[in-house]
C-alpha cells in the first residue's frame, strides 16, 4: 500500500512540497529521491523507478530549497565572499549583484568580513577543503595578505572582485583608470584646473588605477598635475586627506575622492573649515549610491556598475567550478557623473 504523508492545512499558494512527499507518492525513501534529483550516476536503480520519481517530482511542482541543496551532493552549493569592511556600502552594492546572480545559478552566498585584524584570515581555504562552501569571492587582497602569502589558494577555486592580483589570471574588476580619467575631464570642463585626489594607500590596486587614470587624463589635456592625498578608505581618511589638501594647496577648486566614504569624509572637513560646496571647492566621489541624493550638499558621483560587478564575479566562479577556463575579466563601463549640489564651475582667479 502506497503512503502519502498529509500536507498542512494551508492554502495552495503557501504549500511548499518536500522531498519526503515526493518520496511517499513514489513508495521510496528520501534518500533515493535525492540522489535520483540530483543526478547521481552511482545509484542503482530501476528506470521504471527513476522515470516515475522525475514524473511526480515535476507532477507536484517540487523546488528544492535553497538551504537543502547547500547541504546536498558533493557541492555545498555555496560561494563565499570575502569583503575588507561591512560598513563600506560599496560592497554591500556588490554583494547585492553577487547573491542575486548566485541564486539565478543555484548558489548561496555567504558574506564574510576579512578584516586585518581577523584571528580567521588563513582559515577561509578551510571552508572549501571542508566542503562548507565550492569557492571564494575575494574582494579583499592588500599586500601580504596571508590568502596570497601561503599558497593554499593554488588549490583552491576563486576569484578577486574588485581587486587585481597581478599574474593570478583571476581577476574580475572595472576600468578604474577609464572612470577616473572622465572624471578629470567632467571637472575640467567646468573651469577646474587646480584639483585635489584623495585617494587610498598605495598597496591597493583599485587606488592605484584610478590615480593613474586621473593623472593621465591632466597630462592629455596639458593641465597641472593633480594634487594627491593617500589615506584610508574610510570617512576619516577622507576628513584627514581635504584637511591636508587645502591646507598645503588653499587655491584649489576641486576634490575628487577615491570613494563615497571619503567624500562624506571631505564633506565635513570642508565645512569645518568655513570653506563653502560647491561655491568655493567642488567634490566629486567616485562611486554613487543613493545616499548620495540625501546629503547636503547632494554629492555628485561617477556611476559605477557594482551590482553588475558583483554578478559577473559571480558567473566567472560558477563557470570556473562548471570546469571552464580561468581568465582575467575587466568590466568596460563608460562611467559617467551624475552631477547634484555639491560641483559647479570653478570660481573666478583671484
Amino acid at each position: 500500500m502506497r503512503k502519502v504523508r498529509a500536507m498542512s492545512e494551508k492554502s495552495p499558494k503557501e504549500q511548499r512540497v518536500r522531498l519526503i512527499d515526493v518520496a511517499d507518492a513514489a513508495n521510496v525513501t528520501k534518500s533515493v529521491v535525492s540522489r535520483v534529483l540530483s543526478g547521481d550516476p552511482t545509484l542503482a536503480v530501476r528506470d521504471e523507478t527513476r522515470d516515475r520519481i522525475l514524473a511526480l517530482a515535476a507532477d507536484l511542482a517540487y523546488e528544492p530549497h535553497a538551504g537543502a541543496k547547500a547541504l546536498a551532493g558533493s557541492r555545498s552549493k555555496a560561494l563565499a565572499l570575502l569583503i575588507p569592511d561591512l560598513t563600506t556600502p560599496v560592497y554591500a552594492r556588490i554583494a547585492r549583484g553577487a547573491y542575486q546572480r548566485a541564486r539565478e545559478r543555484g548558489y548561496v552566498v555567504l558574506l564574510a568580513e576579512d578584516r586585518e585584524d581577523s584571528q580567521s584570515q588563513s582559515d577561509y581555504t578551510d571552508l572549501v577543503s571542508a566542503g562548507r562552501v565550492d569557492g571564494l569571492l575575494i574582494a579583499s587582497s592588500r599586500e601580504g595578505h596571508p590568502l596570497l602569502a601561503d599558497g593554499r589558494l593554488r588549490t583552491v577555486p576563486h576569484v578577486f572582485v574588485n581587486r587585481t592580483v597581478p599574474d593570478s589570471g583571476r581577476n574580475v574588476s572595472i576600468n578604474q583608470s577609464s572612470a577616473s580619467a572622465n572624471a578629470y575631464r567632467f571637472l575640467f570642463e567646468r573651469g577646474h584646473r587646480k584639483i585635489g585626489h584623495i585617494s587610498g594607500t598605495d598597496t591597493l590596486s583599485p587606488a592605484v588605477e584610478r590615480e593613474r587614470g586621473f593623472d593621465q587624463a591632466a597630462s592629455d589635456l596639458g593641465a597641472e598635475k593633480p594634487m594627491v592625498v593617500r589615506d584610508d578608505f574610510l570617512e576619516s581618511g577622507g576628513y584627514r586627506s581635504a584637511e591636508l589638501l587645502m591646507r598645503e594647496h588653499p587655491g584649489i577648486t576641486a576634490l575628487y575622492a577615491g570613494t563615497f566614504s571619503q567624500s562624506v569624509g571631505a564633506l565635513k572637513a570642508l565645512r569645518d573649515l568655513g570653506i563653502r560646496v560647491p561655491e568655493d571647492v567642488s567634490v566629486l566621489s567616485n562611486d554613487d549610491l543613493p545616499l548620495a541624493n540625501y546629503l547636503v550638499p547632494s554629492l555628485s558621483a561617477m556611476a559605477m556598475p557594482l551590482d553588475e560587478l558583483g554578478r559577473l564575479a559571480v558567473d566567472t566562479l560558477v563557470d570556473q567550478l562548471e570546469g571552464k577556463a580561468v581568465a582575467d575579466v575587466v568590466l568596460e563601463h563608460d562611467a559617467v557623473a551624475v552631477e547634484r549640489g555639491s560641483t559647479a564651475r570653478a570660481r573666478p582667479s583671484p
